[in-house]
């Protein structure tokens, strides 16, 4: 074959490349604590490798209260999971968009959560009833991150 027909197919290909969106790519693992019976995790870890994500599910109440006290999860602000991915803790059903931007701008935080388990948040059934509030945290504050 021609050296310079696949030297240029090579460069054709390389800026084509370019040009081509470049897609948020997933931890190598993401690790979402649970209580052994709550099936609605089971639903949002199912969500995150739809979303690409691989998940491993720890079902232990006690691992999973362990998470939340070490990483400083508000109390008022928990939800029924905890799922460690690239650093960060995200508490309760976060939706992708939010868990995309905290992992894209990577915020100086320890995370982010959405409190208890709204109707139509990802894992959970039922409507969305209002805009979901999701919060960061870090240490003793917290503050909202997002709305979605």
């Amino acid at each position: 074959m021609n050296k310079s027909f696949t030297f240029l197919g090579g460069m054709l290909l390389a800026f084509a490349s370019l040009a081509m969106p470049v897609a948020h790519a997933a931890p190598e693992e993401a690790v979402l604590y649970k209580n052994p019976s709550c099936k609605c995790c089971d639903k949002y870890a199912e969500y995150l490798r739809e979303g690409g994500f691989k998940v491993s599910v720890i079902a232990d109440s006690a691992q999973f209260q362990r998470v939340n006290k070490a990483s400083g999860v508000p109390p008022s602000l928990a939800g029924c999971h905890a799922l460690t991915i690239d650093g960060y803790v995200v508490g309760g059903h976060v939706p992708l968009a939010a868990v995309n931007k905290l992992l894209t701008e990577r915020p100086a935080i320890r995370g982010i959560t959405l409190a208890g388990m709204p109707a139509g948040s990802p894992g959970m059934s039922g409507t969305q009833q209002k805009p979901f509030e999701i919060y960061a945290f870090d240490g003793a504050k917290a503050w909202l991150y997002m709305t979605q």
